[in-house]
């Protein structure tokens, strides 16, 4: 299937009936754009806490109707820029929407964090084709969270198992080498491994919030030398006159988004070539879900020079990006990684996600954590290639993650060394 046929296969059902997981009546139905899909269906399977309802489940801004369309009215993740929509909705005869899969067609391996450029490479050189593939994520966000979203009161265990087997059925009827699922919880990536998918895991830094009452307490769990670094670090971040402010709600304006665009698009041609995301789905955002965003800016002079967008989990404080148009030492520092810290506390969040890699976050309270993604991959040869590396570098991540947690900046037992 050519990628111009495969980018317009939409609207198809498929009955789970005899499948051989349930006898029930569920139908899986594939649509091409968030806004085919009602944001209160949706946001049942979501976000089901977010209309008050004790579920456990903790609210996601990025798995939310409004994120998602915000990325699609911008044009930031459309077909053009080689994220067509392709997501799922398994509906119930009486129920209605009971799940839902936010699932991209992909021509490329760009803005996703997880990397498999060698696969795509190997797979081509021996005469595959890897693209188009689908991808089941949030587009250039590497946060951990649910990828199987279903409706808590639905009362039904095996949801997500008919969500994973209709990836595969989808994956097979559109004949794509691949499905990746990426930044999943670890509850799901397991049911995945199960169900056959293939598992890798990565390594994260994260700050998890140990019951601080403010920044200081926070500090005092530090060894000596981390705690001196860090005060001497959040003093000269403001050296130059730098005043900080923190902007959520009803207080951001178009001024603020013109201002960090401008930041944003510094950095993105700095280290993509092409920034992802378009002015407009700024603007979108600050209409749509202004109370779960933050930003966190810096003036000098009366001007904006600096500053970071955050979203606002019911668990977590979600650091996504970072620009300047002015240098100033330690002000990264401040701004992405302590001013989330106290804002976090404050708020009660059980931690702070401040994006991929960087293992300079060690030294400023964030630990190595693990991250989950799986993958199935249609051709057996490469599905059991891609399988044996998996396993060593599953290996390798937990002893990475073993050997950088002892070098951890926290107060050791005592009869330890503190690492320097």
């Amino acid at each position: 299937m050519s990628w111009w046929r495969a980018s317009s296969f939409k609207g198809f059902d498929l009955n789970l009936k005899g499948t051989g997981i349930s006898n029930q009546s569920y139908t899986l139905k594939a649509f091409e754009g968030i806004h085919e899909i009602s944001q209160q269906d949706w946001d049942a399977c979501a976000n089901p806490g977010r209309s008050g309802a004790d579920t456990g489940i903790p609210f996601d801004p990025f798995l939310s109707h409004a994120f998602l369309s915000a990325l699609e009215q911008s044009h930031s993740a459309v077909a053009e820029t080689g994220w067509a929509p392709y997501h799922l909705a398994l509906e119930h005869e009486t129920k209605g929407v009971v799940g839902v899969v936010p699932m991209y067609l992909k021509s490329h391996s760009q803005g996703e964090y997880v990397f498999d450029y060698s696969w795509a490479d190997a797979f081509e050189r021996a005469g595959g084709r890897y693209y188009p593939k689908l991808q089941v994520s949030v587009p250039f966000t590497p946060a951990t969270g649910r990828r199987l979203l279903t409706r808590p009161d639905a009362e039904d265990p095996e949801l997500e198992k008919y969500l994973l087997s209709g990836l595969m059925q989808v994956a097979e009827q559109m004949e794509v080498s691949s499905v990746h699922i990426t930044f999943s919880d670890k509850h799901q990536w397991d049911k995945m491994g199960e169900l056959g998918f293939l598992q890798r895991t990565h390594n994260q830094f994260h700050w998890k919030n140990d019951n601080y009452s403010n920044f200081d307490d926070f500090l005092a769990a530090l060894s000596s030398k981390k705690r001196k670094n860090i005060k001497r670090e959040r003093r000269g971040a403001l050296e130059a006159g730098i005043e900080i402010e923190r902007i959520t709600g009803s207080d951001l304006t178009e001024e603020h988004w013109d201002a960090f665009y401008q930041f944003y698009v510094d950095t993105g041609n700095r280290k993509w070539g092409t920034p992802y995301l378009k002015r407009q789905f700024f603007s979108i955002i600050g209409e749509t879900m202004p109370d779960d965003t933050l930003l966190i800016m810096c003036k000098r002079d009366g001007r904006y020079v600096a500053g970071a967008i955050n979203f606002i989990g019911g668990e977590c404080l979600f650091g996504r990006n970072w620009g300047c148009i002015e240098h100033h030492p330690y002000l990264h520092f401040e701004v992405c990684y302590y001013q989330a810290i106290e804002f976090a506390i404050e708020r009660g969040l059980k931690r702070v996600e401040a994006g991929a890699q960087g293992q300079h976050k060690l030294a400023r309270g964030y630990l190595p954590t693990h991250t989950y993604s799986a993958h199935w991959i249609a051709n057996k040869s490469l599905r059991d290639a891609i399988d044996n590396y998996l396993t060593d570098e599953r290996r390798y991540v937990d002893e990475e993650i073993d050997y950088i947690t002892e070098q951890g900046p926290f107060k050791k037992p005592e009869g330890e060394a503190e690492s320097e």
